[in-house]
């Protein structure tokens, strides 16, 4: 909706993305987050395996990808139907911002909306600008990136590639992504335009170093298992991408916009399972081949005007999504060859699809009062047909619906025009993603169609405080109640099974804090108390007692403030803190990874050379070499939970804008 963020009645934060300003290169999203309260996004060190991202405890289970937390770049969805989304193919250097939804109102976005987080590019300008990018660091890491941008006639261009490569902080975590993005919006004349958002993302290798023990850990952080040199743990993915966005006016007050998109992706995975824990008739072996499509689309028509007299915009819509996507498992060994692609084990069609609708409604129905209130409907439906038949091995074929309605409804008090007092309620939903139905509790073939989605109660009372436009304070208060909460039932040979469980509740209160100081000086803060625990364990745990005990993945406490003065031209720098409480590993808190506190500075310069500008920048991060847990694998069947951050690095870099 068409509404300044400072007015909305929901936790909403915004910042944007320059790559290399702040010494960063631009390989991580979590690199643009700092400072976002509630918002827990962790490198992990592992490009096998993706960021962990999460959002008040929402997502903070997934061991790989990111589930709970609905992702987009430039409005196409980057989650597929099931929850499941990835991050490795949003692109830093065309980006303009980031955007993040948190509490109630990300319910609208359908399901696992934990939260909402949405990357723009940015917009070309009518004096073309090309970019020319160079970082290098620590662990042999190097990221060359291009970006060009600009009008051409009715045509606002961005066009972006990069590539990053890495030899890895940990042995075995040697990395190489090379990425593409290109958005094209046309102005189609008649107050219609269509916006063309394609991107690439080429990752021929990444190796996977596994996570260590605590004895591992404690001995040695940039060591791997055994096993991972042994089985050669690696990731192989390839994915391509088209979305387009047609904007209509339909005279004065009505606007009509539909989205659609489609793409292919393509996983090849070596695991670290031995052939013992393969002997089973039902083991899907070693290695994971993924191979399919997606796509989708979205229509909603916008209406502004007004009702009894006071100022309202409306929107309806409806959307479809779907994946079609080939499974694959073969052993990951040929005779006492390990590491290696062997004999077919598991082989499934699987298609999972969406049809949502929805309506918002957003009505200053007084003066100082303003009403936001949503409804979705969502129906998703998965469906997999077996191809691997055997005597030993039935037909697992399968299918399974569920279907949500989510309303959603918040109220504004506006004391004064600095002032925003805030309360909203809502009902959320989460369903398994199809890795989570992927092996049965009981231990029987097919898939885990007995689990029911996670149904969640949100609550969330704030207040926002902008005295002068370069200064704002929010704060908020917040509660999720869950039921059918999803957690681990047994982890074995490599393969994690789920239950649901009784209640769980997150609930905390979040705090965020920008200003403009004097003397060009500049703040940001983000800081979080959250409590997430499973309040019980009424339907069991399996061989896991879950009763009272903290959500794994989830921090009391954790935030990030940065301080920095100068500008794009002259001499720039500025430190940062960031920081993060204890975790559990496990749902029966058998372990917890310590805590941290961390600290980064940069500094750069930057200089006018005729038409072009030259920057130049140094950035340490862990400035004070500390011992660091950055994530943790979430009830690893191995106790290899922790997967260390680096020590002290660095990172140089030279920008040339032309």
């Amino acid at each position: 909706m068409d509404i300044a963020p400072f007015d909305l009645p929901a936790s909403f934060s915004a910042a944007g993305v320059a790559p290399g300003a702040s010494g960063k290169p631009g390989v991580n999203l979590s690199e643009a987050l700092l400072g976002m309260p509630g918002v827990l996004a962790r490198d992990r060190q592992n490009y096998a395996q993706d960021e962990q991202l999460s959002i008040r405890g929402f997502g903070a289970r997934a061991t790989f990808g990111v589930r709970g937390v609905r992702l987009y770049a430039d409005g196409i969805p980057a989650t597929m139907p099931d929850g499941q989304g990835q991050l490795s193919h949003f692109s830093l250097d065309a980006a303009d911002r980031v955007e993040v939804l948190r509490g109630p109102f990300s319910a609208l976005y359908g399901n696992s909306s934990g939260g909402v987080v949405q990357l723009w590019s940015a917009d070309g300008e009518a004096t073309p600008v090309t970019t020319l990018g160079l970082s290098v660091g620590s662990d042999a890491s190097v990221k060359l990136g291009i970006d060009t941008r600009g009008i051409a006639g009715p045509m606002n261009y961005n066009l972006a590639l990069s590539r990053f490569q890495t030899g890895g902080y940990r042995e075995h975590s040697r990395a190489q992504r090379d990425a593409g993005n290109a958005k094209l919006r046309f102005d189609l004349g008649a107050r219609r335009q269509l916006t063309l958002v394609a991107n690439t993302l080429l990752q021929p290798h990444a190796q996977d170093p596994l996570g260590l023990t605590r004895a591992q850990y404690q001995a040695d952080p940039r060591q791997a298992p055994a096993v991972a040199t042994v089985y050669d743990t690696r990731k192989r993915v390839r994915q391509q991408q088209l979305g387009a966005t047609y904007q209509q006016l339909l005279g004065d007050r009505d606007e009509l916009r539909v989205m659609t998109y489609a793409g292919e992706r393509a996983v090849d995975q070596v695991l670290s399972i031995p052939p013992a824990a393969q002997r089973s008739p039902l083991s899907a072996g070693g290695v994971v081949d993924l191979t399919g499509g997606y796509g989708g689309a979205d229509a909603r028509w916008t209406h502004r005007g007004a009702w009894w007299g006071r100022p309202l915009e409306f929107v309806a819509g409806a959307s479809y999504d779907v994946q079609d996507q080939r499974r694959r498992g073969y052993e990951n060994f040929v005779g006492d060859v390990l590491g290696v692609s062997g004999r077919l084990r598991r082989d499934e069609d699987d298609r999972v699809r969406d049809v949502d609708q929805y309506a918002q409604l957003y009505w200053r129905f007084v003066t100082r009062w303003a009403l936001l209130a949503g409804v979705r409907h969502s129906t998703v439906q998965f469906r997999t047909v077996d191809r691997y038949i055997s005597a030993d091995n039935p037909d697992d074929s399968g299918r399974v619906r569920y279907t949500a309605t989510t309303p959603v409804a918040g109220l504004q008090y506006r004391p004064d025009e600095h002032w925003r007092i805030y309360a909203s309620v809502g009902e959320g939903f989460e369903t398994p993603t199809f890795a989570e139905l992927g092996y049965r509790a009981d231990g029987r073939g097919g898939l885990a169609f007995n689990l029911r989605p996670a149904r969640s109660r949100n609550r969330e009372l704030g207040a926002k405080w902008q005295p002068r436009e370069a200064m704002e304070l929010d704060l908020a208060l917040f509660r999720a109640d869950t039921r059918n909460e999803l957690a681990v039932a047994g982890s074995s040979g490599g393969r994690s099974t789920y239950r649901n469980i009784g209640r769980s509740r997150r609930q905390g209160i979040e705090a965020s804090l920008r200003d403009e100081l004097a003397n060009g000086w500049r703040l940001q803060l983000g800081i979080t108390h959250l409590q997430a625990d499973f309040r019980d364990g009424a339907d069991g745990c399996g061989a896991l007692s879950c009763s009272s005990s903290r959500i794994p993945g989830v921090p009391r406490n954790y935030g990030a403030l940065r301080l920095e003065h100068g500008d794009a031209l002259g001499w720039h720098g500025g430190v940062e803190l960031d920081g993060a409480g204890a975790v559990a590993v496990d749902d029966r808190n058998s372990a917890f990874a310590p805590g941290y506190l961390r600290t980064g500075v940069d500094a750069g310069y930057g200089v006018q050379m005729g038409d072009a500008r030259l920057h130049l920048s140094l950035r340490i991060d862990n400035l004070f070499n500390r011992r660091i847990v950055g994530s943790v694998i979430v009830n690893d069947s191995n106790g290899r939970y922790y997967e260390p951050a680096p020590g002290r690095c660095w990172m140089l870099g030279v920008r040339l804008e032309l």
